[in-house]
């Protein structure tokens, strides 16, 4: 989809561009990636894998306030991953989005379907995903404070 089909579905909203708000979410991602890290040390691997996915959906939705965007309640996470395909096929990488979205899956399978589904590798590379993906956006939001 592009950016315009989004707006027009309704899947996002444009909003002013708020680099205040673009920060904020990075701090909460980087808080994520850390009680990520915490949990995998504690061998909880399903919550390890769902922290980490919250800190690429709260770098996401980072990129979309810094470029003046958020998304609709009606659609939530999606309307994250939705935007990131239209607009950042470079930067995050289109195998970070890739990942997200499969995270997501597997974030939604084990809160709300089955216990013990994520392994102690999964939960690994969810870090490992999640770091590299917030790092990325932390370099795209400091470029654009330039």
């Amino acid at each position: 989809m592009s950016l315009d089909e989004l707006l027009k579905d309704r899947s996002i909203q444009r909003i002013q561009p708020n680099r205040k708000l673009a920060r904020r979410n990075l701090k909460i991602a980087s808080r994520d990636l850390s009680a990520a890290k915490h949990l995998l040390a504690e061998e909880n691997y399903d919550w390890t894998l769902s922290i980490a996915y919250n800190a690429m959906l709260q770098a996401g939705r980072a990129l979309m306030f810094l470029k003046g965007f958020r998304p609709s309640t009606q659609f939530g996470h999606i309307a994250v991953l939705r935007y990131l395909r239209a607009t950042f096929r470079e930067q995050p990488t289109e195998r970070s989005i890739d990942v997200f979205d499969q995270m997501r899956r597997k974030r939604h399978r084990a809160v709300y379907e089955a216990v013990d589904i994520v392994s102690r590798n999964e939960a690994q590379n969810a870090i490992k995903w999640a770091q590299e993906f917030v790092n990325k956006v932390k370099e795209v939001v400091a470029e654009q404070g330039k």
